[in-house]
């Protein structure tokens, strides 16, 4: 197996060859386009149809399957990213995920108080193989959502990196990089949980120590309301 061909293998969280995955895909391209114009066509997609959530967690990792954010509609980083790998996939354009620590100031109180920090471990962005080299992009934040924020949405034309902006439209520092954790195949699951266990201990339960609890205190039902109320 080439390197390139191991990023275009159907895996446990990057479900590419389920059957709503490849119509979707095929849906949103068209063969007449270039790798690249039907890969920014996917990203769009994905940052704008699913809306970003981070108390969608999940307590499983078939939560954080494609098709299971597909079927929801709306997820934090790591899904999205896995979603867009997916449907780059399935129409054959190789895609792996990649992983970095980095101190985000979107937040809500709630968020705030769950995690007790301001860094974001493990935070998720889809790299792309076009044109014979790896694209990073990061198709978390939707367009309504920046506009909220007052942040300028990320856009991406296939040809360079795509990262989070270190200032938002006002000037004031938004995210900052502070470690590269690698890219991937496909979910680094357990690694993943275990961080978020040594630093987002409030997010597990005895009841659910190797999964975050359901009982954490983040319903995805008040993402909306608690957005609302940061930009008050």
């Amino acid at each position: 197996m080439s390197h390139q061909e191991e990023f275009l293998q159907s895996g446990p969280c990057v479900n590419s060859d389920a059957e709503e995955i490849v119509s979707l895909a095929q849906s949103l391209t068209e063969t007449s386009k270039s790798p690249r114009e039907n890969a920014v066509a996917l990203y769009y997609f994905v940052r704008d149809t699913i809306r970003y959530n981070p108390y969608t967690l999940g307590n499983s990792r078939e939560d954080w399957q494609a098709t299971k954010t597909l079927e929801t509609g709306e997820a934090w980083c790591v899904p999205k990213a896995v979603l867009l790998a997916a449907l780059c996939r399935a129409i054959g354009i190789p895609a792996r995920l990649g992983y970095a620590d980095v101190v985000n100031h979107l937040s809500t109180e709630r968020l705030r108080e769950s995690m007790k920090t301001d860094m974001f471990y493990y935070h998720g962005y889809c790299s792309v193989f076009l044109d014979g080299q790896w694209i990073k992009s990061t198709p978390a934040f939707n367009l309504s959502l920046c506009e909220k924020f007052g942040l300028k949405p990320l856009e991406w034309d296939g040809t360079k990196d795509s990262l989070y902006h270190e200032f938002d439209e006002a000037g004031n520092r938004h995210m900052e990089y502070v470690n590269d954790r690698g890219e991937h195949a496909d979910v680094p699951y357990d690694d993943i949980i275990a961080v978020f266990k040594q630093y987002y201990p409030n997010s597990f339960s005895a009841d659910t120590p190797d999964s975050p609890a359901t009982e954490s205190g983040l319903n995805a039902a008040d993402w909306d309301e608690d957005v609302a109320r940061e930009i008050q």
